[in-house]
Order: structure tokens, then C-alpha cells, then sequence
């Protein structure tokens, strides 16, 4: 017996005054019935990019002209003016993400990709309590703790700590919080990217992994040791080791992931490889969540100059980690 056919991928706009809705539009052109997906959004903000075809519910998307963008639509608050967000649409933009979640977790649709947000007007407009799309997501979904992955076709990438000053990391970087970003990390790689037994490679904090204490001692005092506490738990952890010397080509192809200390240690690697095509996705979320890796890009929004490639990554990468849930192609 046949498997079920896998449901769309749910998108929701982001903030409509950004590149949101034209990169969903030109996605669908790009990808046409080749990767079933529909956006979450107000059919207001999406006219002049391309056609669209509002729909009623995602079971719907099949039957949407390959050039058409399949539309639930949902109310916002005001029209959209390029690089200008209106704080009464905020309340709109944070409904989409949480409407696309509420389908993810019906079953109605296989994940959720997430169009660039801005925060500061979420702030102003709705009061939106969280630092970004991630810790709204974990909220929503009810975790603790969830992990950034950065990942393109060459690498992927994943920093212990994010956004923060580098002044505070070392004062954040505890033995618990790698072990568990390290734990959720392997789990995610065997569990959405169908890696059965992932190798890992970890960096230092410091320069050289601190050459011994010379130049440091986090590698000794606490990262060392949390690596040999978990692969007392049979798993496969290469490290610390330097950074500089983790990611040129010849080593890339032996470990799964990089488990990084830092934002830049892991974010300047993978952006120099790939600017245009990396993909942000969320690990340890019930559900599947990946985004395209750029911002709303105000200062071109509206002119048609924004690039898709990114959202067409995040778009692929989404259905492909839903078919590795699923239990494989269809």
C-alpha cells in the first residue's frame, strides 16, 4: 500500500512592508507544482508580484494552477507600503505564524517556513514579548530549549549561543548548555536529515582550542569535559577544535554538523560558502520550521529586486526534512 501523499508546506508572510511576500511569489513561480506549499497572509500584500489563488484550506494546493500562488488568506490590519511597517499589521504577521503552526500540528501541512519578520515592529505594534521567531515557535510548540541551525548543501552549522556580546559568551557557555545543544543536534540529524549515526565536530572557544591553556582554559575546564560526558552516550564528537581549521573543503565532508561556541564562529563560514542559499532551521520544535537566512530587506522591498533563492532553499529543505520524519521519499 501506498503511502499518503505528504501535505503542503505551510508559509507564513512575515512582515508584509519587507521582501516577504515577492520572495513567496517568485518561490512559487520558481517551483511551480514541484514542491506543494501555500502562504498564510492578507491577498492584499501579494498583489503586483504575481498571480494568486486564494484557497479555503491546504488540501486545496493541488488543484491551484501550477503558476498561481495557493492563498489562505487572513486579515490584516491596514495595506502595505514598502519599507514602511504599520504597527496594525503587526498583530496580522504574528497570527500567520501561529495559524501555520496550528496546521503543522492538525497534520494539514508537513511544516512551517517562516518568512522574514521585523521585531521592533511587532514590539510596537502587537507587544510581541519574544526576541524573535525562534522563541515564539518554542513557545508555541511548549519546549524549553530549542537550537539554530544554519545549513546549505556544503555545511551545516550550529552556534551554542546566538545573540548575545561576545564579552558575555563565556559566562554563557556552560557544560549543560552544550550537552544539550549537542543532544538535540544529534537527534535532529538522525530524526530530519536521515543521518543514522551523525558525526559531529566541535569547536574551542579560543584561539588554537586555547593551545593547551595557553591561550585560555574553557576548552579544558568545560568544554572537553562535556564532550567526554556524552560520548560516554555512544556519540560520535570530534573536538574541541580550532576553528580555523574546521571548515575548508578537504575536512567538511567528514562530520554531519559543526557545533560552533559562538554567532560569527558559526555564521561567517557558512555565509561565506553559500550567501544566497543558506537555510535557518529550527532543531528541537515537534514540528519542522526552516526560513530563508535574510532579513525583510526594506530598502528594496517593492521594487522587484528581491531574491528568492533563499526561500526556495528554506521551501526545499522543509519538505525534504518532512519526508525524512515521514520515513522517506514519496
Amino acid at each position: 500500500m501506498s503511502a499518503a501523499p505528504l501535505p503542503p508546506v505551510a508559509v507564513s508572510c512575515g512582515e508584509p512592508s519587507g521582501v516577504g511576500p515577492e520572495i513567496v511569489v517568485k518561490a512559487r513561480a520558481a517551483l511551480g507544482a514541484e514542491l506543494p506549499f501555500f502562504a498564510i497572509g492578507d491577498p492584499r500584500h501579494f498583489a503586483g508580484f504575481g498571480p494568486v489563488t486564494e484557497i479555503t484550506a491546504p488540501d486545496e494546493v493541488a488543484s491551484v494552477p501550477a503558476d498561481h500562488l495557493p492563498l489562505l488568506p487572513l486579515a490584516f490590519g491596514a495595506e502595505a507600503l514598502p519599507g514602511q511597517p504599520d504597527p496594525r499589521n503587526a498583530q496580522g504577521v504574528i497570527d500567520a505564524i501561529a495559524r501555520g503552526v496550528e496546521l503543522v500540528q492538525a497534520g494539514s501541512a508537513s511544516a512551517i517556513c517562516t518568512a522574514p519578520i521585523h521585531k521592533k515592529a511587532l514590539k510596537d505594534g502587537a507587544g510581541f514579548a519574544f526576541p524573535g521567531h525562534t522563541e515564539y515557535l518554542a513557545h508555541l510548540a511548549g519546549v524549553a530549549r530549542v537550537v539554530m541551525m544554519l545549513a546549505c548543501e556544503e555545511l551545516r552549522v550550529v552556534p551554542v549561543t546566538i545573540h548575545i556580546a561576545l564579552e558575555d559568551v563565556p559566562g554563557a557557555l556552560t557544560e549543560e548548555a552544550l550537552a544539550e545543544t549537542i543532544r538535540i543536534t544529534h537527534d535532529a540529524l538522525i530524526r530530519d536529515f536521515g543521518i543514522a549515526a551523525p558525526r559531529l565536530w566541535v569547536t574551542g572557544l579560543n584561539p588554537h582550542a586555547g593551545e593547551g591553556g595557553a591561550m585560555g582554559r574553557e576548552e579544558i575546564e568545560m568544554i572537553s569535559p562535556a564532550l567526554d560526558r556524552l560520548r560516554a552516550e555512544g556519540l560520535d564528537l570530534t573536538g574541541p577544535l580550532s576553528a580555523d581549521t574546521m571548515f575548508h573543503a578537504a575536512v567538511r565532508s567528514r562530520y554531519d554538523a559543526a557545533i560552533a561556541m559562538y554567532h560569527d564562529q558559526a555564521l561567517i563560514p557558512i555565509k561565506t560558502l553559500d550567501f544566497a542559499g543558506g537555510v535557518n532551521v529550527t532543531l528541537g520544535l515537534p514540528f519542522i520550521r526552516t526560513s530563508p537566512d535574510h532579513g525583510t530587506a526594506f530598502d528594496i522591498a517593492g521594487r522587484g529586486q528581491a531574491d528568492p533563492t533563499s526561500m526556495i532553499a528554506a521551501l526545499r529543505m522543509a519538505r525534504k526534512m518532512a519526508l525524512a520524519r515521514a520515513g522517506g521519499a514519496r
